[in-house]
This record gives C-alpha cells, structure tokens and sequence, in this order.
C-alpha cells in the first residue's frame, strides 16, 4: 500500500483551561486526532494554577504543541468577577444557572475560539475542540448551542475553505457524565483545577467548586484534588476535604 493511500490522522486544536470539562474534551480530543492544544491566560484570579494545570493535562495527554496566549482586554474592560478584583466572586447559592452570575466573562468564548480558528487554519486542522457544557453549569450564554451553531456559520463563511469544525462534545452531558467519561477515556482529572477563588487549596463553596463536588459525589468517585478544611472560609461547611 503506497503512502497515498494510507488514511491521515486529523488534526485539532483544542481550548485547554486547566479545568475538568477541558482535560475530559482534551482527552477525547487526543484519542480521535493529533491534537494540539491552547491555553488562554486572561487576567483571571487563578491564571497561574489554571496554566500549570492545562500544561500538566497537555503533557499527561501527549498533545503535539501547547500554546500559551495572553488576553489582556478582559482585564482591562473588567466586568466579571474573575478579571476584575472589585467584584467578589459569591458563594454558590441554591440556585445555580437561574442567571447570569457576576463570574460571567462577555462573549470570552467568541474571543477563544476565533484564536484556535486561527491556530487551526495555520496548522490545516479540520476540527476545534471545546469543553463548552450547557447542563449542570452556571449558565453562561456562551455555553449554549445555538451559540456554537452560530460560531460554525461564522467559520464557514470566513475560513479559507470552510471546513474546520467546531466540535463540542459535552455540551449535552451533566457534570457527572462528564466525570464517567472522563474516567473511561482516562483523563486526567486529578491534574485539572477548577476554583475561582484560591490556587492552593480550593475553597469548595464558589460555584465552580460546588458544581464540581456534586457531580463527583453523584459519580461515587473522590475529587483527587485538595480542598481547604471545613471552617476556614465562608461557608466552607460545603466542602469536603480531599487526599
């Protein structure tokens, strides 16, 4: 058989936060294509965890490059309380996704993917992954469907050739799907960090925390990630501590 006709492997760029939906996407993403991954430090509180932690799942993943990029006007506009240190970051309340929290970064995603777009013309990737989830969230409306339903038109109308896809592979799927998931196509999770708050130990009460900690306590699994002791933040008594 001639080289010709041996079938190639697609390539991808995958948006690799650091967090648990990302590393599950990025594993997906590795096992179906030759990956490549992007990482976005964008003025967020715990941007320093959050790289260690996407180059960690990178690394762990085998993903052929990381790319680092700095986006700095969400800091500087500001208007979400993780770029913007006047705004606390609240306590999960009872509930989650009624609204739009004040951890809602405007249209972050568009500014995310637009990049990897780019990065994937570049590399003549065919697909772009993205950990987007719209059950179990905080309801982001750049986690929708219809938003990425949208944002595919957007690439085939204004890519070379049109034919990158932007694949979203959990947005369908509850946080504790997403948990199985990842445990079957062995992501690492234990590498992932998810708190909007702290860079040590996570405090286990902001939304992200509490999102996390419900789906693993669904999923009869132990988070392996640190939390701080009960008692030693602001409604800690939600968080659990972890080896």
């Amino acid at each position: 058989m001639s080289d010709s006709t041996i079938p190639s492997v697609p390539r991808s760029v995958v948006c690799l936060s650091g967090g648990m939906d990302s590393c599950v996407t990025a594993a997906l993403a590795a096992r179906e294509t030759e990956a490549y991954g992007i990482h976005f430090s964008y003025g967020q509180r715990t941007e320093e965890r959050e790289l260690i932690a996407a180059r960690a799942v990178a690394e762990r993943l085998g993903l052929r490059q990381f790319l680092t990029l700095r986006v700095d006007l969400f800091r500087i506009i500001g208007g979400s309380a993780l770029t913007d240190k006047a705004i606390d970051i609240p306590d999960a309340g009872d509930a989650i996704g009624a609204e739009i929290p004040v951890t809602y970064v405007p249209f972050r995603n568009a500014h995310f993917l637009a990049a990897a777009v780019s990065w994937a013309e570049v590399l003549g990737a065919s697909r772009v992954y993205i950990g987007a989830v719209e059950q179990d969230s905080s309801g982001y409306p750049d986690c929708r469907p219809a938003y990425y339903e949208a944002f595919q038109r957007l690439v085939q109308t204004g890519t070379r050739d049109g034919s990158i896809q932007v694949v979203t592979p959990l947005i369908h799927l509850s946080k504790t799907e997403i948990i199985r998931l990842g445990l079957e196509c062995h992501a690492p999770l234990e590498l992932t960090w998810s708190c909007y708050r702290n860079a040590q130990s996570a405090c286990g009460v902001c939304e992200s925390c509490v999102l996390r900690l419900r789906a693993f306590d669904a999923a009869q699994v132990p988070d392996p990630i640190p939390y701080q002791k009960p008692g030693t933040a602001k409604g800690s008594e939600a968080a659990t501590v972890q080896a």
